[in-house]
């Protein structure tokens, strides 16, 4: 039997609480844990994100604008009256560079984290299991997985979780920044941890990588102008002076963390990575052309299990489009002129034109 843990004089729970809880996560298969205080606000990072969308550049993205006082704290009614402590969870799914070479081409202008299964449920279902271990220990817990308004980022960085760096992700020490992150808010008061410095130094590598210049300066990017929103989010034609810089990528941009030096040691020791990241086989079946011409049915079985459903059927017609026009095959005209003359969507027959033009143009020189 579990007994509810002591308090300290400091008011926060027994040690022992604390370990049993970073213990657990780490059996549960994440690769970094920390604890933060959830009933002190983000204040710091909620004035950013305000100004964030008082610039408009959540573009499209309308429900990041719902209800942005929410993201200030956790221990509030739409989280935990009560909460004294968010536990933050980090898992790695960035795979050796020797396995994502095997991977399927068409798998490979896909983003590392939708390239295989859908990661929703396998860690909802282990922060479930962590958040009954916290229930056990005497407190009321609730787990989190992009089911709240919550800046995780920040409420990670505050648990020293990692550091925010110039790209604005969270890199996690020895892990980087291909991770995703969870967390279980518990009204447990548990010993918090420290922040962790920035350590990006001089470095700017992801700013200079970006295709499309998306940063405007370091820590503060523009979504509109960043591939992962243009070709996940944004509904409707890309603008043309961006779509250059889209380049072969159909669903996401892992760029500014490619070049990290922090992923690339991570990449090199990668290891126990879950088999839900690994390159889903149907990509090996799938063609651009085929994208172009995807039927509702066909869609829903290639969106089932997987994230690139997000970006509807349409969209990733109007990607596939781009990138067969940036790649430049004559062998893609046929596929091209079918969209332009046939597809449902506006958009779609437009970029099938662009692609069209830039592929003849390029024959001629």
């Amino acid at each position: 039997m579990i007994f509810p843990p002591r308090a300290s004089r400091l008011g926060f729970a027994r040690v022992t609480a604390k370990d049993d809880i970073r213990k657990e996560a780490l059996r549960l298969g994440f690769d970094a844990v920390g604890f933060a205080r959830a009933d002190v606000p983000l204040d710091a990072d909620y004035e950013r994100y305000r100004s964030f969308l008082d610039d408009g550049k959540h573009g499209e993205m309308a429900w990041l604008a719902k209800a942005p006082e929410a993201r200030r704290r956790l221990d509030g009614e739409h989280v935990l009256p009560g909460a004294k402590t968010v536990v933050c969870v980090a898992r790695r799914y960035g795979r050796s560079a020797d396995d994502e070479a095997a991977d399927p081409e068409l798998a490979r202008s896909i983003a590392r984290y939708a390239r295989g299964r859908d990661y929703h449920n396998g860690l909802r279902k282990k922060l479930r299991k962590l958040a009954k271990l916290a229930r056990a220990l005497g407190g009321e817990a609730r787990p989190l997985c992009d089911e709240e308004p919550v800046l995780e980022r920040a409420w990670a960085a505050r648990a020293g979780l990692g550091f925010v760096g110039k790209n604005g992700l969270l890199i996690v020490p020895g892990v980087g920044s291909l991770v995703l992150l969870g967390e279980i808010v518990t009204t447990l008061p548990l010993e918090p941890d420290a922040p962790i410095a920035e350590r990006c130094g001089a470095c700017t590598r992801c700013l200079d990588a970006c295709p499309t210049n998306a940063f405007e300066r370091p820590f503060v990017l523009d979504p509109r102008r960043c591939i992962a929103y243009l070709t996940i989010e944004h509904r409707g034609a890309i603008p043309e002076p961006l779509r250059d810089g889209i380049g072969d990528r159909l669903f996401g941009c892992d760029d500014c963390q490619t070049v990290c030096p922090f992923n690339a040691r991570s990449q090199r020791q990668a290891h126990d990575v879950d088999r839900r990241f690994e390159a889903d086989p149907r990509w090996r079946d799938v063609s651009l052309p085929d994208l172009l011409a995807l039927d509702d049915e066909g869609f829903v079985r290639l969106r089932e299990g997987s994230p690139v459903g997000r970006a509807t059927r349409a969209g990733l017609a109007r990607n596939a489009a781009i990138v067969l026009g940036n790649k430049g095959d004559p062998r893609a005209l046929h596929a091209l002129a079918r969209a332009r003359d046939a597809h449902d969507a506006s958009f779609v027959r437009e970029a099938a034109a662009w692609s069209i033009g830039r592929i003849e143009a390029k024959a001629e020189r």
